[in-house]
């Protein structure tokens, strides 16, 4: 089975395509990847209008370059699937009306995406894994603890109550002024800073339970750096550095208490994984940190390759492939969505952070 994907969910322009073997493995046979990072540089994030236009001009011509990369020709494809949410709306409508253009045009079948689904399966991209396991999935826009019980099926365990982790290590960088995208330019900042030199709160410490929170310190990060009047290098390392633990730990110690939890609700799992997938899954520090907790809890760590970390269209036709080897298609009537919760059922009945007309925000 061969499917092609699309994803223009935030800032980055994708496609790829996914071969599925009757075994399950999957091979990537193209991927092209365009990144907006310069369009929005000089605003300090992601500007979405800027961005839905920058999709928009290039999506049909990465079609066309991924086609001649994999050495086929539309008909050779056994479906289209495009992200359809959640994510800034206007990019979200660039792959999804493409790929629905396509699939009029070819007659192929249309698999509408969930991107944090693209996420979670993201790790199958390299080996098979066994469903049930423990996914954290840290992003720019989400932080939550959920458990993959199969294609399609997430029950939420946690989520963040404010701000996501992503949205810190950038908000921070910004403050600073280290650049865009904040998160690996914190990164780099921090490789020669001391993290204890400054004092910043670790959120939720010792609180039991699944849910994150970092709008307070984000804030406290915010204030050490206003509180200085000519930061030296070596403040901006520090602080970074600081920032950076803060996170790590925080995000070890919640996803402990819920390797303890999936150990107690699947006691017959005798290798249990916990897969880390998002953008901030490619931080070094907050692999190490969370390497180190699955070991103490005798779980195995997997993790995309970096380039699966942050978005990309390999993912999205791997979810793809997954829902239409089960028989699931989708209308060409397929609405985009700014939200889409992966556990709906939990986000509906414990929002955790508010919910309005247009649904759970997650």
């Amino acid at each position: 089975m061969t499917v092609i994907g699309l994803e223009s969910s935030c800032d980055e322009s994708a496609v790829a395509i996914v071969r599925r073997a009757p075994n399950g493995r999957i091979d990537v046979l193209a991927e092209q990847v365009l990144s907006q990072h310069a369009a929005h540089a000089p605003f300090g994030g992601v500007v979405p209008e800027i961005a839905a236009r920058a999709h928009a001009e290039v999506m049909d011509a990465l079609v066309a370059q991924t086609l001649a990369e994999a050495k086929l020709t539309l008909d050779r494809i056994d479906a289209i699937a495009a992200t359809a949410g959640p994510g800034l709306i206007g990019g979200v409508m660039a792959a999804l009306m493409t790929a629905k253009g396509l699939a009029l045009g070819s007659g192929k079948p249309l698999i509408a995406v969930n991107h944090l689904e693209g996420h979670a399966l993201s790790p199958r991209l390299v080996e098979p894994i066994d469903f049930p396991y423990l996914l954290l999935l840290v992003s720019g826009g989400h932080t939550q603890l959920l458990i993959a019980e199969g294609v399609g099926r997430y029950h939420r365990l946690g989520s963040t109550l404010d701000d996501a982790a992503g949205e810190a290590f950038d908000k921070t960088a910004k403050v600073m002024g280290l650049g865009f995208p904040g998160g690996p330019a914190l990164e780099r900042a921090a490789e020669a800073g001391d993290p204890s030199r400054i004092a910043l709160p670790k959120p939720l410490q010792g609180r039991p339970g699944f849910d994150f929170s970092f709008a307070g310190l984000k804030t406290a990060a915010r204030q050490n750096w206003e509180s200085l009047d000519s930061p030296a290098p070596k403040d901006t390392a520090d602080l970074a550095a600081a920032m950076q633990a803060r996170i790590a730990e925080s995000l070890a110690e919640r996803t402990a208490f819920a390797m303890d939890h999936f150990a107690r609700a699947y006691p017959e799992k005798n290798a249990p994984v916990l897969v880390v997938a998002g953008g901030v899954a490619s931080n070094r520090t907050i692999r190490k940190a969370l390497d180190l907790a699955a070991s103490d809890k005798g779980f195995r760590l997997l993790a995309p390759p970096m380039k699966w970390c942050t978005d990309n269209a390999a993912m999205i036709a791997l979810v793809g492939a997954e829902h239409f080897v089960r028989g699931r298609t989708d209308p060409l009537d397929t609405p985009a969505r700014a939200r889409w919760p992966l556990d709906a059922a939990s986000a509906k009945l414990q929002p955790a952070i508010g919910s309005g007309r247009k649904g759970p925000k997650a």
